[in-house]
């Protein structure tokens, strides 16, 4: 499985020394499972056929075809194409004529901008206020709920009120044992209110924050080179690259200076960016870097995939991913490839597009994705070149670096770097969830068998990174190791779960301890070949992504054998990641959560050749 000559980062495209400067800076799925129907156009632009991989194979997926929203280009008003935001004194506002039925949340970012909490030191103040006078005034209210997400504050009003939540920015999931400490200071002297979550972004998550202690949490955060700057609501959402970055002795490319100098231009190197801080609704970007499709690009609104075009190092580039309770997409090609060293330009000018255009009223409506099919693919290309360096975006090349017969692998366990007598070792963290004193010894192992060095992934697990091959024992023999294995069951081994109604307001049902109790006593009574990637939500939101799922259970209300009303689960099947990636069906509608298991053992019989052990 591996490649005959992997390609080395330094070798193709030296981007660490690229600093995002504010001045200047100016693979396509194998199958799309869209949910509607989409127009299939060949494409030829010319020059070569084909695109060989750095070590001279043809590794990638020919692009034979380009699959297209809505058709390829839609005539549309050139009204239509007005910008619908102007800046005014630093920050992006809605010009007034574009302010018939707007959203609610638009009008709160009308009636104060959110980013003056952080840009201008307004949280000083309000962190003073008492709750009580906060609730007295709508404006001090929306603040709370709303408004102080611009600095990754999510107020949990319903589950636990006067607390809130606090998301990061963690660009490629890359951390220390320094800041791994520190969070856990803030978190460990809530008590029992206080925890940590690893989320589907490669990103932390701390909880039981109170706002008094916000000013002091994030002078805090700076000093450890952390920020929770822009990392909810309308704003760019943490860049996601491949968690073995570096250290992989498969990998395309490294993704780490990519998924940096992305965060730099996104936060504005920690300073704040009003200009891409006013978007119709959230929007994820990843870079790819492995074979194994670790950053799930198909469910990105940018997702970087890389591809050689006439001897240069660049990437084809797929757009409008997502999921959402009214739609799931995946991500579709944009028909076009940038250099390495123009990443921010092409993402600078896709987001400004989105910002301008991008329509605010139903907010199930207003995703990037939405403003594709209204102007076509090709549409909104050319609304992407008109705001490029130069009015200038060239056509994708003909095949990306991708391995299409790739198996994806599994991080989990003890597996030797490129670096010669260094290993890493994937830790499986059950559900994500953490407590103070996990991240306490997390911090001590990373230091005393590595290099000080933790990666997060996307399947809320943790990597130590570079422990020298004499202390592998020693560090398998770790208490710890007992609570987060690097050998867990197979199918808690990759089971993913959202937050639930333990602390979410959205979440409909009891997801984190359900989803470990139901696959617990799965991997008791059943024998799978393989594992089988099962994901829990609690609600339509989806942030667990269960539509990427072997098995996908979405939360909702049902009634069981007596009529009555309890908590139970929609039950998804068949979705992919990697080079076959496609979105899972709705198999089971309404199934109460006490008959999971048994549902779910006769679809491990049926769909994943499982065994009952009873049977063995």
């Amino acid at each position: 499985m591996k490649l005959s000559s992997p390609v080395r980062f330094n070798e193709i495209c030296p981007l660490s020394h690229v600093v995002y400067n504010p001045v200047c800076c100016g693979y396509k799925p194998n199958r799309l499972r869209l949910m509607r129907a989409v127009q299939v156009r060949a494409v030829n632009h010319g020059g070569c056929n084909s695109e060989t991989s750095a070590d001279g194979n043809n590794k990638g997926t020919t692009a034979k075809a380009v699959a297209s929203p809505a058709g390829s280009h839609v005539a549309v008003d050139a009204s239509r194409l007005e910008p619908r935001v102007e800046e005014r004194d630093g920050y992006w506002v809605l010009k007034e004529e574009f302010r018939a039925g707007i959203n609610p949340q638009e009008k709160i970012k009308l009636g104060r901008e959110p980013m003056k909490l952080f840009m201008e030191n307004e949280i000083e103040e309000l962190a003073k206020k008492p709750l009580a006078e906060i609730e007295s005034e709508k404006v001090n209210k929306d603040d709370i709920d709303v408004r102080l997400k611009w600095l990754g504050l999510f107020h949990r009003r319903k589950h636990q009120y006067g607390r809130f939540m606090m998301r990061l920015k963690l660009p490629n999931g890359v951390t220390t044992s320094l800041q791994t400490r520190y969070l856990a200071s803030v978190i460990q002297q809530y008590g029992a209110e206080g925890c940590a979550d690893i989320t589907t972004r490669q990103n932390w998550q701390i909880r039981g924050v109170v706002l008094d202690d916000v000013p002091a949490i994030l002078k805090g955060l700076k000093e450890v080179g952390l920020s929770s700057l822009q990392s909810g609501m309308d704003n760019v959402r943490n860049p996601v690259g491949n968690p073995l970055a570096g250290i992989d002795p498969d990998e395309i490319i490294d993704t780490r200076p990519y998924t940096k100098v992305l965060t730099d231009y996104i936060v504005n190197n920690g300073e704040g960016n009003p200009s891409i801080t006013n978007l119709p609704r959230k929007w994820n970007v990843c870079v790819v870097g492995t074979h194994d499709l670790f950053e799930h690009p198909h469910i990105n609104d940018l997702a970087y995939i890389p591809a050689m075009k006439s001897g240069r190092f660049g990437f084809n580039l797929l757009v409008g991913g997502l999921f959402s309770p009214k739609r799931c997409e995946e991500a579709v090609p944009l028909d076009a490839w940038v250099a390495g060293e123009d990443i921010v330009s092409v993402c600078r000018a896709i987001l400004e597009a989105y910002r301008d255009l991008g329509t605010r009223g139903n907010r199930q409506k207003t995703r990037m994705m939405w403003l594709i099919d209204e102007l076509g693919i090709e549409g909104f290309r050319s609304e992407v070149v008109k705001r490029m360096p130069g009015e200038k975006l060239e056509r994708a090349a003909t095949e990306d670096m991708l391995d299409k017969s790739w198996e994806r692998r599994s991080y989990l366990g003890v597996h030797p770097q490129k670096q010669e007598g260094l290993n890493f070792v994937g830790l499986h963290v059950p559900v994500g969830r953490l407590q103070a004193e996990d991240m306490l010894e997390l911090a001590r192992l990373a230091e005393q068998y590595g290099t000080q060095e933790l990666r997060l992934t996307v399947e809320q697990n943790a990597i130590i990174p570079n422990v020298p091959t004499d202390k592998i024992d020693a560090l398998l023999q770790e208490p710890l190791l007992q609570k987060f294995s690097p050998s867990p069951p197979l199918l808690v081994s990759t089971l993913v779960a959202c937050t639930g109604n333990q602390f979410c307001g959205q979440a409909i049902i009891e997801t984190k301890a359900r989803a470990l109790k139901i696959t617990e006593e799965l991997d008791r009574t059943m024998e799978v070949p393989k594992p089988v990637r099962m994901h829990w939500t609690g609600c339509p939101n989806t942030c667990a992504q269960v539509q990427v799922a072997d098995i996908g259970f979405m939360g909702c209300m049902t009634r069981d054998e007596n009529k009555k009303v309890v908590e139970g689960v929609d039950i998804f099947i068949g979705g992919r990641v990697g080079a076959d990636s496609h979105l899972g069906d709705l198999i089971h509608k309404g199934v109460p959560c006490k008959d999971v298991v048994p549902v779910v053992q006769e679809l491990l019989i049926k769909h994943f050749g499982a065994i009952r052990k009873a049977d063995i």
